[in-house]
């Protein structure tokens, strides 16, 4: 059941997703050459429970740590550890905070030192992918209405969108209805509504949009092993009007 949030709920979500927005901003001055993803996790826990909000995604259904860290070819999902940061890696980095019962969610892929122009490239478009998307995440519009917008961008500039993993609906759970597909023919799924909030994530890859599950039951890569990337954040659908950004400064 898509659930629609009063404006209380609405500046809840707000307050999780500004922390989640600042964390990222953390992270991102903090990503070097020689770091491990388990570093990058101690520094998004921190931070999140210093403002009085907990790392939803610690104990996620039995997730180990407060991010997901995904590098080059992994998709999504990828555990933090020992693993240490090279020069022209990309890295994925998902999270999420829980404050006052509601969640915000988002994820952002950054370079590692100078990286590739495809893999610069692919971050890129994985980005305007989601801004293209949203354009449609107004009343008046169908849910598919975000994912065709999506797809025909990565499409458009010789990637591939993920099929197996979606965005969805999100509030006081992380995961909530509707699922959100980042590709699809226009015209489907629920009208979108006023009040909706919506975590939409294309996943793009520069290859095959096939994925396999590591042994370890949580991170996704490629089939192919070719770069991926993520970009994610909550959105609240205003009405007629642009959507408002909840994880973004």
């Amino acid at each position: 059941m898509i659930t629609i949030k009063s404006q209380n709920e609405v500046e809840a979500m707000r307050r999780a997703g500004r922390i989640v927005a600042e964390c990222h901003a953390l992270i991102q001055s903090k990503i070097k050459p020689g770091m491990t993803t388990l570093d990058l996790d101690r520094i998004a826990e921190k931070f999140i429970r210093e403002q009085g909000a907990y790392p939803t995604f610690l104990g996620y259904q039995g997730f180990p740590n407060s991010i997901c860290a995904s590098v080059n070819e992994e998709v999504v999902h990828g555990i933090p550890g020992n693993r240490r940061l090279k020069e022209g890696d990309i890295i994925a980095v998902d999270l999420g905070a829980t404050l006052g019962g509601y969640v915000g969610d988002a994820a952002r892929t950054h370079a590692v030192g100078k990286i590739s122009e495809e893999a610069q490239k692919l971050i890129d478009v994985t980005r305007e992918s989601f801004f293209k998307g949203i354009e449609y995440a107004r009343e008046g519009y169908r849910l598919s209405d975000i994912s065709h917008a999506i797809q025909e961008v990565v499409e458009a500039n010789g990637f591939s969108v993920v099929r197996d993993y979606v965005g969805h609906g999100i509030g006081r759970e992380m995961h909530e209805d509707p699922p959100i597909p980042n590709y699809g023919k226009p015209g489907h799924g629920p009208r979108l509504r006023q009040g909706m909030c919506l975590a939409i994530e294309p996943m793009v890859d520069v290859g095959t949009y096939n994925v396999k599950l590591l042994a370890n039951d949580w991170t996704v890569v490629t089939a192919d092993g070719s770069l991926s990337a993520h970009y994610e954040n909550t959105i609240y659908i205003t009405g007629k009007e642009a959507p408002e950004i909840l994880t973004m400064l």
